[in-house]
């Protein structure tokens, strides 16, 4: 018995001492290394502001003409858009509002968010890998057999702004250039496909024109009203959480009872995709829920 406690004893110094010399070789390790993390830069963002991450389509004209996307706008390219968009929110839940046009969108980001310790390097490599990704996953969907022919890429910053003011100011920017794009491109391309002017003729034609000269254009020699073109054109795509109510069909067995289907009714928070102004207040008004309050 004796000689059993001695030998347990030998065996408990024996790990502890060799826990202590574990312990000593990984502070040691530890200590001649972890310096190089002094090198990252802090990049947490300032509180109490929306964080903003906009993605860009880097080299998306080659990218268009290459994929045979149709002109001016390809609906195909704006759903997958759209769809990408929508997967990014739907991962990461702290995303109030996103706006979309062309092969852009911005995504915000509410100004009470935690996610990722507020790092802005994590939190636009999340959406942009996100996004990208999904645009690849959803291809299939839009352009069916079409093949995607490599990999497409977009760049992404991120920018903070610290009122309602500023975020609306911000997001109206966007519609505006959505708009100004829009109605330079639907312009463009009708002299070329039905007015028969080459590329260098059309871009002649409009050199200095204003919005009410494009328009006379359009309506005088085409026939065509602009603010008749599809809104998701003109306007782009707003994606916001809402709730709704969704009726199901549920199995129940009472006591004494046969099992029997029942309506079962439950509020779901789902993105829903709108293509309407945002520059004035209607949208918001009737979206009070998208904004914080300022304080």
């Amino acid at each position: 018995m004796l000689i059993e406690t001695l030998a347990s004893a030998g065996r408990s110094c024996f790990a502890a001492a060799s826990l202590r010399r574990f312990s000593r070789s990984s502070a040691m390790a530890k200590s001649k290394f972890e310096y190089v993390r002094s090198f990252e830069t802090d990049d947490t963002c300032l509180r109490n502001c929306y964080i903003v991450v906009r993605l860009d389509g880097r080299n998306f004209h080659k990218f268009a003409e290459q994929h045979q996307f149709a002109k001016p706008n390809d609906d195909r390219a704006l759903g997958l858009m759209s769809r990408s968009a929508r997967s990014v929110i739907e991962e990461l839940e702290d995303i109030t509002i996103a706006y979309g046009q062309s092969d852009e969108f911005s995504f915000v980001f509410k100004r009470t968010t935690t996610w990722f310790k507020r790092r802005a390097s994590k939190l636009m490599t999340h959406v942009a890998s996100q996004f990208s990704s999904s645009y690849v996953f959803y291809w299939k969907e839009f352009f069916g057999e079409q093949p995607l022919l490599y990999p497409p890429g977009f760049d992404g910053r991120v920018v903070l702004y610290p009122t309602n003011h500023n975020l609306r100011d911000y997001l109206s920017w966007r519609q505006a250039d959505c708009h100004i794009n829009n109605l330079y491109n639907t312009v463009f391309w009708t002299l070329i496909q039905k007015g028969g002017l080459t590329t260098t003729q059309a871009e002649d034609r409009l050199k200095g024109t204003l919005a009410s000269d494009k328009n006379e254009i359009l309506f005088s020699e085409f026939d065509t009203n602009y603010n008749n073109e599809s809104a998701v054109h003109r306007k782009g795509t707003t994606l916001i959480w809402e709730k709704r109510n969704e009726t199901v069909s549920k199995r129940i067995k009472r006591p004494n009872e046969e099992e029997q289907q029942v309506p079962v009714t439950r509020s779901r928070r789902k993105v829903e995709a709108y293509y309407c102004d945002i520059i004035g207040d209607q949208f918001w008004e009737e979206h009070p829920d998208v904004l914080e309050d300022d304080t």
